[in-house]
């Protein structure tokens, strides 16, 4: 057995990388870290410091790739969803330093999924043993505060509850096909209510004279991937006041490598591009990632974001839609709150041995109040039946 932390997924071979975790799951694809990497988006090239440092963990059986994390070395916690400030904000107040960190996630990409790639016939047990004895390796050149993971699947979620990790919760919002054969399959489990606000909702999109198109394929040449990053961009800039983390050549990349699995929802008026939200796709979910627009139009977000999406579903059989981080404004639009998961395992030092305690207790109360908001979000749910119960 031999251990590496690789400074770039490119010292991979695509196939042997992707044949460790599912064919179907878009962000753990060789092809979609590669473009996050040679697009400057992570990493730090062409004097772009970007505060996530590649550090991919893998196991080798003599020549054989027989597992594999994607894990970055951070510097802050921007683009993770399942934020720590506060974490780092009290190792700050006990003169102890948070940063760097190592974090096996998806970066920029709070969607549930597979984090630890394995051979057949690997336990996640034993590559957990083997990830935390490299740690240790790396904890020896550059001092770690702790390991951390975001948004794992349920089957790693367990690998990590017996390594004895701490547990935090999150909540999302995801949309659950129920055998729907139309859109108005779907209406016809909503309140009455509900269902007349959606198609009015639908209806002013039309009547604005706007016209939505399902782009995906050779339909996202250079000139789109151009449009749709002026889109990106200037939504990040209303709400952040940056432009975004994710550069025009990482998105050219993944239209260049992974066309086959992006879907877009884009409205037109006079044949331009106005908006547009981009998707990735499974067998058998849609993610809904990015948005972005170059005029306001009465509920055009609504649209693209979710209806064109729920749409999308039911056409091809899709059987969820995760429409991405917060938005309680999902409920009214039928995506049902759900829990997500992260895990952390802080490094065992005297001086760190209370405050890791105290947020181990934390960790534990916001589990207890998460649960609490899920089940009472649940409520506002439109589904009639919901409504008839209560």
């Amino acid at each position: 057995m031999q251990l590496q932390w690789l400074d770039s997924i490119s010292k991979v071979k695509a196939a042997d990388w992707n044949a460790l975790f599912p064919a179907d799951y878009p962000f753990t694809r060789h092809e979609f870290l590669q473009a996050l990497e040679s697009g400057g988006s992570v990493g730090s090239s062409s004097g772009r410091q970007t505060g996530w440092l590649v550090r991919h963990f893998v196991l080798w059986q003599e020549d054989q790739l027989i597992a594999a994390v994607p894990a970055y070395l951070k510097l802050h916690s921007y683009g993770e969803y399942l934020f720590d400030w506060s974490f780092a904000e009290a190792y700050q107040n006990y003169g102890l330093e948070y940063y760097p960190k190592l974090l096996l996630a998806i970066p920029f990409t709070p969607a549930e999924g597979p984090r630890l790639g394995l051979a057949a016939g690997m336990d996640k047990a034993q590559l957990l043993q083997w990830l935390q004895q490299g740690v240790g390796q790396l904890n020896q050149l550059l001092p770690l505060s702790h390991l951390q993971c975001l948004y794992a699947e349920p089957d790693d979620q367990q690998a990590f509850r017996d390594a004895g990790f701490v547990e935090r919760f999150d909540v999302q919002f995801l949309w659950s096909n129920q055998g729907f054969q139309s859109f108005n399959d779907f209406l016809a489990v909503l309140t009455a209510r509900k269902r007349k606000q959606i198609r009015k909702e639908r209806a002013t999109v039309a009547e604005q004279g706007v016209v939505l198109k399902t782009l995906s394929g050779a339909d996202l040449d250079f000139a789109f991937w151009q449009q749709f990053y002026g889109f990106y961009c200037d939504t990040y800039q209303k709400r952040s006041r940056h432009n975004g983390y994710l550069t025009a050549e990482t998105f050219r990349l993944w239209g260049q490598t992974m066309a086959k699995r992006i879907v877009v929802f884009a409205a037109f008026a006079d044949e331009k591009m106005l908006a547009a939200s981009l998707c990735f796709q499974s067998e058998t979910s849609l993610y809904g990632r990015y948005w972005g627009c170059a005029e306001d139009f009465n509920f055009l977000h609504f649209e693209c974001c979710y209806y064109s999406g729920i749409e999308y579903c039911i056409k091809q059989g899709l059987q969820f839609f995760d429409a991405g981080a917060q938005g309680e404004h999902k409920l009214q639009r039928g995506f049902a709150p759900v829990l997500r998961h992260g895990f952390y395992q802080f490094t065992e030092k005297a001086q760190h041995k209370a405050l890791n305690e105290a947020i181990a207790r934390y960790c534990l109360q916001e589990q207890k109040a998460l649960e609490q908001y899920r089940q009472e979000a649940e409520l506002s749910l439109p589904f009639a039946n919901r409504v008839d119960e209560r």
